[in-house]
């Protein structure tokens, strides 16, 4: 993976506080974007202490998300896809992928920071099934009964709910009960897509993982969880999981192990080791 160096922009949206961390920015500044500032990078920079790969888990969510996306608009044939926590647009967002596949597909993304708000507004212009909706994505009563949603998404038919890099930035113990209040509005048929921080409770990668929870809760972000295979397999009550591969019993996966494009041409680094997703459907 190349990188180049992110800038700060030059000027932030009315409401953006440049002196904290936003989870969006961080992220974006992950993926080499340019929508962060320094208070962002240097968050990355405090992790990376204890793992110089932070960024690749990053990437390998981002993989995870294009694959996960391509297969319920594929194979599956979602039509309506709601993206919890969207971030910042980068290369092959949710709404790309899958109107690749059927340009009619609905897209709703979901996020409450002023930037993506910024950038959201402008996504709303881009084609006539792409929306964007202002809410807390850890309060599913507002996301769920915002006007936008409820309007351009049919609950009555299956629904991709996406929780991609997300959940891990909610501290709770409740995380379940949060996401049985989404489960329990989608119709049968539907899926809902998880990438998370791991605790993959291995000699080799675990004291890595809580290192990196340690930083990423005591940054100017203050949020990162590392759950266990457990602990993010409860966050899809009910749900039946795919399969992550060919053969392979259905459970949580790490996000570069699930359904990859191809071989490997190279061992997995301990931070690709700490990130894990899983796909669950309702029947």
């Amino acid at each position: 993976m190349s990188e180049t160096p992110s800038t700060a922009p030059s000027s932030a949206p009315v409401g953006v506080d440049t002196t904290q961390a936003s989870i969006a920015r961080v992220y974006d500044a992950a993926l080499n974007g340019k929508d962060n500032f320094e208070v962002d990078r240097r968050v990355l920079h405090e992790v990376g202490r204890a793992a110089p790969e932070v960024k690749d888990m990053a990437w390998s969510n981002r993989r995870f998300l294009n694959r996960a996306c391509q297969y319920l608009a594929d194979q599956a044939g979602v039509r309506q896809f709601l993206d919890c926590g969207s971030g910042l647009p980068t290369a092959e967002n949710t709404h790309q992928i899958v109107q690749r596949v059927d340009p009619a597909t609905e897209v709703v993304y979901i996020d409450n920071d002023p930037v993506v708000i910024a950038h959201g507004k402008a996504l709303l212009e881009e084609n006539d099934h792409t929306r964007f909706a202002s809410a807390d994505i850890f309060n599913p009563g507002e996301a769920l009964a915002h006007d936008t949603v409820r309007r351009h998404l049919d609950f009555a038919e299956p629904i991709a709910l996406l929780q991609v890099g997300t959940l891990h930035h909610y501290l709770g113990d409740d995380g379940p009960e949060l996401m049985r209040a989404y489960i329990d509005a989608l119709a049968p048929g539907s899926y809902v897509v998880v990438a998370h921080f791991f605790d993959p409770q291995t000699p080799e990668h675990s004291e890595l993982a809580r290192k990196m929870e340690e930083l990423f809760l005591h940054s100017p972000m203050g949020s990162g969880r590392f759950r266990t295979r457990d602990e993010i397999r409860a966050l899809l009550p009910g749900l039946d999981v795919l399969p992550p591969g060919l053969n392979s019993p259905a459970d949580v996966e790490l996000c570069d192990l699930w359904w990859p494009n191809g071989p490997r041409s190279r061992p997995l680094n301990q931070a690709e080791n700490c990130i894990a997703g899983v796909v669950g459907r309702k029947n």
